[in-house]
């Protein structure tokens, strides 16, 4: 039954979050900047979560480097996606380091007993307002490449990858966080192009979770891709033959507004085919949708959602005290950090 992902209001669990977190639609947790003061608050927060909350919560962030880092004192500062390959000429490098970002973001979330980070973006382009250098790049071997090995970092450190916003979030200009943006090119430009780094990483079977964008790609669908069945189902499910768990992207987000009411917007996604749901910054509107979101489904597909739930956990117990002693990671905080500090000074 379990499907939807909340956050909390600040530092400290609160009582009524407590009681949310634990009603049977709950299925985990997302953290933000707000949530985080010091890292031992922080490991306070979870560790209280844990302990008041008495059944598996996935704990979940956006940690993907750059301008989306949402814990960054006494972290690693992660470069953003683009500067691998904008500041990095030898391609063997890029790739090196890409791994080791992948590496060190997904140790140090996991030592804190966070089991998610949904990263990387798989977006094509740097043009996107809600993209920008989040992007690994324009084009589409390179992209693929570095988000690979990226991946393959996480999955080394134990954490599973999702790819996001599918088919691909790049070629709008308009921020789905602020509105419901239009993609009015071609199947054919967005099949050949921007679904690549998906198909491609889908393939090589590197993806655990995918995230579809709250955008409406007009030659191809009426409605969002995010609660659309013909992406989803038709096209993600049937003829990329992904069988990971796919997330909502957030659906508080403007770009969502599209599909109607909290509840309605919570409905057509999981009829489109999400299996996991995205609410943030929305109390009202999370209490609203475990108070009339009607869940009824086939046993075959609660217990498939909820297989694919349990294949996002954590994979290993990383203690921070050990990691932070580490010679692997010493050299990585330094290049990763130095890396982030040329791009800011180059973008400047």
């Amino acid at each position: 039954m379990s499907t939807l992902f909340i956050d909390l209001a600040g530092y400290e669990l609160e009582q009524e979050e407590t009681e949310l977190l634990e009603h049977p639609l709950v299925a985990g947790l997302i953290l933000f900047t707000r949530n985080f003061h010091d890292r031992a608050q922080l490991q306070a927060l979870i560790q209280s979560v844990r302990q008041k909350v008495k059944k598996p919560l996935l704990i979940t962030v956006d940690q993907e480097g750059g301008r989306v880092q949402r814990f960054r004192d006494g972290f690693t500062q992660l470069p953003a996606m683009q500067a691998f390959s904008a500041l990095i000429e030898d391609p063997i490098e890029q790739r090196k380091m890409a791994f080791e970002a992948g590496w060190q973001m997904a140790a140090e979330m996991t030592a804190l007993d966070i089991d998610l980070s949904f990263a990387p973006v798989l977006d094509l382009g740097h043009q996107c307002k809600a993209i920008g250098d989040r992007s690994f790049g324009c084009e589409v071997k390179s992209a693929v490449d570095l988000a690979g090995n990226f991946i393959r970092g996480m999955h080394q450190a134990g954490m599973a990858a999702t790819g996001k916003h599918f088919p691909g979030h790049g070629h709008v200009i308009a921020d789905s966080h602020l509105e419901t943006p239009y993609d009015d090119r071609s199947q054919e430009t967005i099949f050949s192009q921007d679904i690549q780094p998906f198909q491609q990483l889908i393939e090589q079977n590197l993806l655990q979770a995918i995230m579809p964008a709250h955008v409406i790609y007009s030659q191809c669908d009426n409605q969002p891709a995010s609660g659309s069945k013909y992406w989803l189902q038709d096209i993600l499910r049937a003829q990329l033959n992904f069988n990971g768990a796919i997330f909502s992207d957030d659906l508080g987000m403007k770009g969502a507004g599209f599909m109607g009411d909290f509840v309605a917007r919570s409905e057509q996604a999981l009829n489109a085919g999400c299996d996991l749901l995205l609410l943030c910054n929305e109390r009202d509107g999370v209490i609203q949708v475990l108070d009339n979101l009607k869940l009824s489904e086939k046993q075959s597909c609660f217990l498939l959602r909820q297989q694919r739930l349990q294949s996002l956990f954590k994979r290993k117990n990383l203690i921070w005290t050990e990691l932070e002693r580490a010679p692997r990671w010493l050299e990585n905080r330094q290049k990763l950090t130095a890396l982030q500090q040329q791009w800011l000074a180059a973008k400047n």
